[in-house]
């Protein structure tokens, strides 16, 4: 093989790597998400960042992958009650789980830096109660970066979690806002 060919060959395979689209699963491993419930009585503020979650730039599938008993508060007794067989009992159902897609996926482009509104539609599933949801997302490219970030709420009673007495009754919001952030990686 000449040398004019070796060159036209390297050149070839540089142009088709360099500048393919990126194909295959982006993967957080330390996706954060936070609730809020405010009630007259009490605001209470939870974090988890052992969320795992997955995202595949061509088809637009999303899946979140909750642990719940990693869900941190600053006080105690807020997080005792949570894991409570009152609360979400996360002895008996250890992970949420939400499955879905990004419906306008066209409105993304992985290989341009920018950020992008979309809509993204599934099921959330807590306490084996599997409920539709349908929220405005925002898709952030950077570089290597890929960063969903969505807001919402989540009605407690959707996923049997119901207070009608005593102090959760009172301290406990019935509609919680939910905030969600991961952040992909490119290889």
């Amino acid at each position: 093989m000449n040398k004019l060919s070796v060159v036209v060959i390297a050149i070839t395979v540089f142009t088709l790597t360099a500048f393919k689209p990126y194909a295959g699963k982006l993967v957080s491993k330390d996706a954060h998400i936070s609730f809020f419930s405010h009630t007259a009585l009490e605001d209470i503020t939870a974090n988890n960042y052992k969320v795992v979650s997955t995202l595949d730039p061509t088809t637009g599938d999303v899946v979140y992958s909750v642990p719940m008993q990693s869900f941190e508060f600053e006080k105690a007794l807020m997080q005792k009650h949570f894991n409570s067989k009152d609360f979400l009992n996360t002895k008996k159902f250890p992970k949420a789980k939400f499955t879905g897609k990004i419906t306008n996926l066209d409105a993304v482009d992985f290989d341009k830096d920018g950020t992008y509104e979309v809509i993204v539609a599934g099921d959330l599933n807590i306490k084996e109660e599997t409920k539709p949801l349908n929220e405005k997302a925002t898709v952030k490219v950077e570089g290597d970066k890929v960063t969903l970030d969505s807001k919402m709420n989540v009605v407690l009673a959707d996923y049997g979690v119901t207070f009608t007495k005593g102090k959760p009754s009172t301290n406990v919001a019935k509609e919680v806002a939910v905030t969600v952030k991961a952040v992909y990686q490119k290889e």
